[in-house]
């Protein structure tokens, strides 16, 4: 019997294309667990069934994507999320994305374009296994930045020493963030990281910006569930973002949405 590549699961509320797809993927070696509704997805997630990867369509009936993809977060289930739309409507993207969502893809692209970004997706929530224990890890595989603290074989964020819940992707964001202080770090180079260079995603040119943005926003609530006053994350509007060593009082901070506030002082 060949390995098991990964356990999908898929929902799609066209019989045809569920059907289509589920055999698809099957035949590439993935594991799947087929559903015509998220809330029968939801309902098996919560109650002991597993998934590496779930496949949502955005258009599927009953509960609205949006709200499904919050109640995966608030119950506890880890799998990242692909959305599949047929129909992409204004904003639609970045509402996926801004709810939780790694990944938005119109139906009609082909088979190999989809596995590929299931195949990403699945490789950036791979942990890294170390066989070196906590309290013997080396200075090499550890960093301290004033507050943070990153544990690198172990791809483990702290804050003011309590830990950031981050996935491996928001890990490795906030590495490259840092590991560049007080310099730019460009909404290009950031989506490389998660998607491979050269990687294109949503309308335009510039689409793949919303799904930086909705990472970035993803990592400050983290670090804000431990520090309500984390700001250690400032945006250069058009272009990029840079990790603060040390927040400068009465500094210019730029929200997400292009918005210029003064930082409290």
């Amino acid at each position: 019997m060949a390995e098991v590549i990964a356990r999908v699961a898929l929902v799609e509320a066209d019989d045809s294309h569920r059907e289509s797809l589920g055999r698809s993927l099957a035949e590439e070696g993935y594991d799947v667990r087929s559903f015509d509704r998220g809330e029968a997805a939801l309902e098996y997630l919560t109650h002991g069934g597993e998934t590496d990867l779930l496949l949502l369509d955005w258009n599927a009936p009953g509960m609205a994507a949006a709200a499904l993809l919050r109640q995966v977060t608030s119950r506890g289930i880890s799998a990242p999320v692909i959305c599949l739309a047929e129909e992409a409507e204004d904003g639609d993207e970045e509402s996926a994305l801004a709810h939780g969502a790694l990944d938005y893809i119109d139906k009609s692209r082909r088979l190999p374009i989809l596995l590929k970004r299931m195949s990403l997706v699945l490789d950036g929530t791979k942990t890294n296994p170390s066989d070196v224990p906590e309290q013997v890890e080396s200075e090499a595989q550890v960093q301290i930045h004033g507050d943070l603290g990153l544990r690198l074989a172990q791809g483990r964020a702290f804050w003011k020493g309590t830990r950031v819940d981050l996935t491996l992707t928001e890990f490795n964001m906030v590495a490259l963030l840092v590991n560049r202080l007080e310099s730019d770090v460009s909404y290009r180079e950031i989506y490389d990281l998660v998607h491979g260079q050269g990687f294109m995603a949503g309308y335009g040119s510039n689409g793949y910006r919303a799904n930086v943005r909705a990472f970035i926003k993803r990592i400050r609530a983290k670090f804000r569930a431990v520090d309500a006053e984390f700001d250690g994350i400032s945006n250069y509007p058009g272009f990029g973002y840079r990790w603060n060593s040390t927040p400068v009082a009465g500094a210019v901070a730029v929200a997400d949405d292009g918005k210029t506030a003064l930082a409290a002082a």
